[in-house]
């Protein structure tokens, strides 16, 4: 390998005088765990409700006919869908909320740990 130039300034990630590898956007990931539990969660439940109405709704003017028992199996793998798609959502808005925290915490960590470095003091300083 052969080094033909120096770095322009720009760097490359994570170089000296790069731009940063880590980004983030604490105020983006709050809103977004806000969306999933104000609005995504809500409306996935009421759409889950509304097909329940209707699926029993449709087997019980099918009753007796073959159709009706397929509608019930629809109808409880809908619902173990739905169970699944509320439970991923949760997870992903508390992973969104914790995110927010680990890194809120690793800065200020960091930077406690920075205020404490003292610079030594250099014997020639006494004369």
């Amino acid at each position: 390998m052969r080094l033909n130039q120096l770095d322009d300034g720009t760097g490359g990630r994570g170089g000296v005088g790069g731009a940063p590898d880590l980004r983030t956007a604490p105020e983006k990931k709050r809103a977004a765990a806000n969306t999933i539990e104000t609005e995504l969660e809500p409306a996935t439940g009421k759409a889950a409700a509304w097909a329940d109405e209707a699926t029993s709704g449709a087997v019980s003017a099918f009753g007796g006919w073959a159709v009706a028992a397929g509608l019930k199996t629809v109808d409880t793998t809908w619902n173990n869908q739905v169970k699944a798609l509320l439970a991923r959502l949760a997870h992903e808005k508390g992973a969104l909320r914790g995110t927010v925290g680990t890194l809120s915490g690793t800065d200020v960590g960091v930077r406690t740990q920075i205020k404490g470095v003292q610079a030594p003091v250099s014997s020639i300083s006494g004369y």
